[in-house]
């Protein structure tokens, strides 16, 4: 007998070919494409992919702008039983370089206009296949997908198989590819899905990126699970966002969106009249942006917590209205501050710092009533959890405990009714915008510049972006100057680059010599006031 094909992609085109030609994706006014039309294009993908070389478990790394056609090849990867890796299209070819080594694709897509200065390195990793694909959705990627059938048998993978690899990274070290599985991607989506009640009457507004799991898997799968609309938005712009609310049901976005939304006088709570569900996450929501997008549209916005390794970890409840537990999720109001409950079958349990012991909570949560346990590191396990670091296994044995809880980094305290508080990070990890900056990777160019005796990178309060990173410098003899500490961070993506540059005589340590960032943090908390 046949065991069931565990590919995750089985799973969304069959939720698509039963919306049939309900419009899927739909960019600007009038383009829209079906999801017959999508899964057709998909198919047509995994054929050239194949015809490329690519056998089930290879990797497809893809450094693309957003664009139907990216969707397609992403689908299209998975149904091929390739394994994905989006990549940042912020990265530079150096950075690009890295990551091709390690993930070893056989096949590489990349813009038309990068071509000549990644082509080279795509060589000397030795991968077999490059294509180009384009922001239109134009590229050598689209040509052979049009001349290519549509009745491929969608590979045969176990729900412990690689659908996925995103490089993720801690504050030292070199980015580390989180491996996920077709197995975790099905239960995150099936699950969200549920929890925020989407249907076929939604309309998702999507003006995220979808190179990283908040717009390419949380967004996505959670939408095509329904066969719903999806406004798809090539990047944020404020006032395209505003028009298409009228049009819109739910929208998910960073903190940055909201706070970009309310900075405009012309957005009114009649804008978001029409709407049932904002979503935030990829970046805390501050207390004072949940309390002014209420004043304004009338609306609390719902935060969740999640991270590469696991997806979506905990949710704030869909429904304020009714109390206790509902489907196996908890239920109440909304609380600025809070990132909600574990998701069903999500078990979070916060450690206490050198001790073994730890205060738990699954959902349904059974903590006391009342209880407020210490903050923590915020340990989880789950079907969500990511099967390990990719070819790292001294880095995957550290991220786990004994009894099989993966070490978030990320410190929180859960409540008496099971929610979960997060205080702080273990790490140093600074978010702008949604993006993960991390100090290390920065310091690290700064401190090879001549003149620059050591340096430290840390994050200030920014009201855009939620974090601006700055970098504190000690200056050795003649400090070098502004452009060639530009001409040495051009090498970083733009988004990683400090916004503000300061000097002092000494860094902050403490008596073992450590660098006390926290005294940084707090020294430089308003250079972004201005």
């Amino acid at each position: 007998m046949t065991a069931p094909n565990g590919n995750f992609y089985v799973l969304l085109r069959a939720r698509g070919l039963r919306a049939g030609e309900a419009p899927c994706l739909t960019v600007g006014a009038w383009e829209s494409l079906s999801y017959r039309a999508l899964h057709a294009m998909a198919a047509q993908m995994a054929d050239v992919l194949a015809s490329a070389g690519l056998r089930p478990g290879d990797r497809v790394v893809a450094q693309v702008e957003k664009s139907v056609a990216n969707v397609a090849l992403y689908l299209g990867a998975l149904f091929a039983g390739g394994v994905y890796v989006p990549l940042n299209t912020g990265y530079t070819a150096e950075e690009t370089a890295y990551f091709l080594g390690d993930a070893a694709p056989a096949v590489f897509v990349c813009d038309p206009g990068r071509l000549a200065e990644l082509s080279p390195h795509a060589r000397q990793a030795g991968v077999g296949t490059v294509f180009t694909l384009d922001r239109e959705g134009g590229g050598e990627l689209i040509d052979a997908a049009r001349r290519a059938p549509c009745d491929t048998v969608v590979a045969q993978r176990g729900e412990d198989d690689l659908a996925a690899i995103l490089y993720t990274s801690g504050t030292t070290g070199r980015s580390k590819g989180a491996m996920l599985t077709h197995g975790n991607l099905a239960s995150n989506a099936v699950a969200l899905n549920r929890l925020w009640g989407f249907s076929s009457d939604d309309v998702l507004l999507h003006a995220l990126p979808v190179f990283h799991i908040h717009g390419l898997f949380v967004a996505l799968h959670v939408a095509m699970l329904s066969g719903c609309e999806i406004l798809f938005h090539k990047s944020f712009d404020t006032g395209a966002v505003r028009e298409s609310l009228a049009r819109a049901t739910v929208m998910m976005g960073v903190p940055t969106f909201y706070a970009r939304l309310l900075a405009r006088d012309d957005f009114r709570r009649e804008d978001a009249a029409h709407m049932r569900l904002f979503i935030s996450g990829s970046a805390p929501l501050t207390q004072e942006t949940f309390n002014a997008f209420e004043a304004r549209t009338g609306h609390r916005i719902l935060e969740r917590y999640g991270m590469s390794e696991a997806g979506m970890i905990a949710s704030n409840p869909l429904d304020e209205e009714q109390q206790g537990t509902q489907d196996g999720a908890s239920n109440g109001a909304r609380r600025a501050g809070t990132v909600g409950f574990p998701l069903p079958g999500v078990s979070v349990r916060i450690a206490p710092p050198d001790e073994g012991s730890a205060a738990s909570a699954q959902a349904p949560t059974d903590a006391a009533p009342g209880a407020t346990p210490p903050p923590g590191e915020v340990e989880i396990k789950g079907p969500n959890v990511f099967k390990g670091y990719w070819r790292n296994p001294e880095k995957t044995a550290e991220a786990f405990t004994p009894d099989g809880y993966f070490r978030t980094g990320d410190i929180g305290m859960l409540d008496g009714d099971g929610r979960l508080c997060l205080v702080g990070r273990a790490k140093d990890l600074i978010i702008a915008g949604g993006y993960n900056i991390y100090p290390k990777e920065i310091e690290q160019v700064l401190d090879a510049l001549p003149g620059v005796a050591e340096s430290a990178v840390v994050g200030a309060p920014h009201p855009d972006l939620g974090e601006g990173a700055i970098a504190v410098l000690v200056a050795a003899g003649d400090p070098p100057t502004d452009d060639e500490i530009a001409a040495a961070l051009s090498r970083l993506a733009r988004f990683k680059r400090p916004r503000r540059l300061y000097y002092v005589d000494a860094l902050p340590r403490n008596a073992m010599g450590k660098v006390q960032k926290h005294l940084l943090r707090a020294t430089y908390r308003e250079a972004f006031s201005a």
